[in-house]
């Protein structure tokens, strides 16, 4: 029998190397792990004409915007990647629901129904923020599927995005990408002290000694802490907190993946 020559060797090898990091790419990608059926199951009514961002929240955007975070959901076992990307659905779910109480499908079906905040209560402008100053005229309100607010958060949020979020924070709630990558940069940003929600939900936190006596333990109850800490935890049976884990348990039993310990922060100190 003869021998394949060295070239064809070589050639053999190659296209088996890249055959191989081809389907480990598929196999890491988003898309392998949250398909656009899996992601319409999870919405199933962002779309009706009751909610005001109806056809604003896709599911190409939504995949657009986390390659600019290669990391999001990709870290840990499949399990765990899973994880992260319910927790991180669940949590925008609950800043933008349109559900109640006895909604169509339940109240955690309603995710994604706005993309502006409703009767801000005001232009959300820290005046001593000089790093990040306010322009006037603009408003700094909740916008997009993290509610991106205040001038501290549009102002880095653009420079690293590549918009002008002081100038111009109306892009947030205008293009669909963008309001996606504001989300994710929220959540992959550590924002000191707070560590970032990415770190908590794959495993990489690692709690400080004022983090231990707070009762800062990893879980989904301390990224609600890093959200909106301030307002939510430390209160017994807080309706808001509840609604974010009515959220994350629906989403992770559509994953099939266990929620993990520490669903609520009700026993923990906000940050500020």
């Amino acid at each position: 029998m003869a021998t394949p020559s060295p070239s064809l060797t070589l050639l053999i090898f190659s296209l088996f190397i890249l055959i191989s990091y081809t389907e480990s790419r598929r196999l890491t990608s988003i898309s392998s792990l949250i398909c656009n059926n899996l992601f319409d199951s999870i919405f199933l009514h962002k779309d009706d004409v009751a909610c005001p961002a109806n056809h604003f929240y896709t599911y190409d955007s939504f995949i657009q915007a986390t390659r600019f975070f290669p990391k999001f959901g990709r870290s840990g076992c499949v399990e765990t990647r899973k994880r992260e990307i319910a927790a991180f659905l669940a949590q925008i779910s609950h800043e933008t629901t349109g559900g109640w109480a006895t909604a169509p499908d339940g109240p955690f079906s309603w995710g994604l129904c706005f993309k502006e905040e409703v009767s801000p209560q005001s232009n959300y402008c820290d005046p001593n923020n000089t790093q990040w100053p306010c322009f006037p005229g603009k408003s700094y309100k909740g916008r997009g599927p993290i509610q991106l607010s205040w001038n501290f958060n549009y102002g880095p949020a653009g420079k690293a995005l590549g918009f002008d979020g002081l100038r111009n924070p109306e892009i947030v709630s205008n293009n669909s990408v963008i309001a996606f990558k504001t989300a994710l940069w929220f959540w992959m940003t550590e924002q000191k002290p707070k560590p970032s929600c990415h770190n908590v939900m794959t495993g990489k936190y690692v709690p400080k000694k004022a983090d231990t006596a707070a009762n800062r333990t990893a879980g989904f109850g301390l990224v609600t802490n890093i959200i909106n800490g301030g307002l939510e935890c430390g209160i017994r049976n807080d309706a808001r907190v509840n609604d974010r884990i009515g959220y994350f348990q629906r989403y992770a039993k559509l994953f099939n993946v266990s929620t993990g310990p520490n669903l609520d922060c009700e026993n923990q100190k906000p940050f500020s």
